[in-house]
């Protein structure tokens, strides 16, 4: 089993919140993840799945049940099938921290939605911690005697897609996923939305990747209103499908955009989406630089701490810094992708930087070389990249 990171904040937080809650997309990896922290927990657990008509069954009377495994911890799978549960964890919650006990009570996991953090948070409030479980990334199949970073592009994070057996079994897996997420999966999670339009309108944010949102065109294209594109476009977000990288907004004396810039999170859907088969026309496809500039922002992000704030830079004059992160303390770095092994960088990104006032600049390069390039910038690979953002 490739070792997941996120295990041992996991079990920090089970530890020292009485709720925490465990949320990323179907097929991710986090009932797995769940069922490993328990075989390995030192008290009693219980796992319900409320997929399952069974487990929903033995929470008929909820209040009943929940109230006599007060002596462990109760992992709920797919919790957005029971919202009405929220309040009454917190009762129980409550009567718990009143007693002095604080150690982990109840694990949830969900496939995220406004809904379910909505929810919880207001009821929730100052007894839950969140923690997101992404798609597999670079840093973490890096220790894998077959892993090639060209195969992590090409078919994504998801295990079902990355652990298959050949190119087609990994192609007919993301093309189920699809299929499932839209006729079953998101419908389950509240909106009613026509499959085959949310479709048409996922493969065209494929089409458009890293580009800035322009709901008007997308409007027109689909032939509804702007409010309707932003209501998709929502919803694609709030079950991690699609990042939406919103603009630097610091203070700058430039004319800024205020679009945010739209990814497809994960490049091996982006691929099946884009009808990218292979490695040999995904190199020679249109959609090769920002595929391989998504999937570099979307390794970056994955393991940096929430108090990290990620942005893009992008004048009314076209310059431009694909990723500029900030940490507390005044860090700042900017980064420039390029699928490209001795990289050019432009005069806007030396300005760009200078305007943000970053500390460290860097370009990722597909190579695992690092080197100093003009305008105080070294080019490196991403793994590297990785190391020194969190180091």
């Amino acid at each position: 089993m490739i070792g997941r990171f996120i295990t041992g904040e996991l079990r920090r937080l089970l530890q020292g919140f009485p709720v925490v809650a465990l949320l990323g997309p179907r097929q991710v990896g986090k009932t797995t993840l769940a069922l490993e922290v328990a075989s390995n927990w030192p008290g009693k657990t219980t796992y319900l799945d409320l997929e399952l008509d069974t487990d929903l069954a033995k929470l008929g009377e909820a209040e009943l049940y929940l109230r006599r495994l007060s002596d462990r911890l109760v992992i709920i799978d797919e919790i957005q099938r029971r919202p009405n549960l929220f309040p009454l964890m917190r009762a129980i919650v409550d009567e718990r921290l009143r007693r002095g006990e604080t150690a982990g009570q109840f694990f949830i996991l969900g496939s995220a939605s406004r809904a379910l953090l909505k929810q919880s948070s207001e009821t929730l409030a100052g007894r839950i911690a969140y923690l997101e479980l992404k798609p597999l990334s670079v840093r973490e199949l890096e220790k894998e005697k077959s892993f090639h970073i060209d195969t992590a592009w090409l078919r994504g994070g998801f295990p079902g897609s990355y652990l298959a057996s050949d190119e087609q079994l990994a192609w007919d897996w993301r093309s189920n996923f699809i299929t499932t997420y839209l006729e079953r999966d998101i419908p389950l999670l509240g909106p009613r939305l026509p499959a085959e339009q949310l479709h048409r309108f996922w493969r065209m944010l494929a089409f458009g990747q890293g580009a800035q949102l322009n709901s008007a065109r997308l409007a027109g294209s689909l032939g509804v209103s702007g409010h309707t594109i932003r209501h998709y476009l929502d919803v694609l977000s709030d079950v991690y499908m699609v990042r939406q990288l919103q603009p630097w907004s610091g203070n700058s004396r430039k004319r800024l955009v205020k679009s945010p810039k739209i990814f497809v999170r994960d490049s091996g859907l982006l691929h099946r989406l884009a009808n990218i088969p292979d490695l040999e026309v995904l190199l020679s496809h249109p959609l090769c630089g920002d595929s391989w500039e998504g999937f570099v922002i979307e390794n970056l992000l994955a393991h940096l701490p929430d108090r990290w704030q990620a942005s893009y830079y992008r004048t009314s004059a076209q310059a431009e810094i694909d990723l500029v992160l900030e940490a507390p303390g005044g860090r700042t770095v900017a980064v420039e992708v390029k699928r490209a092994a001795a990289p050019k960088l432009s005069q806007g990104f030396r300005l760009g930087s200078e305007d943000v006032g970053a500390s460290e600049r860097y370009c990722v390069i597909p190579t695992t070389e690092r080197f100093p390039i003009p305008g105080g910038t070294e080019a490196m690979g991403l793994q590297e990249l990785t190391q020194i953002l969190l180091d």
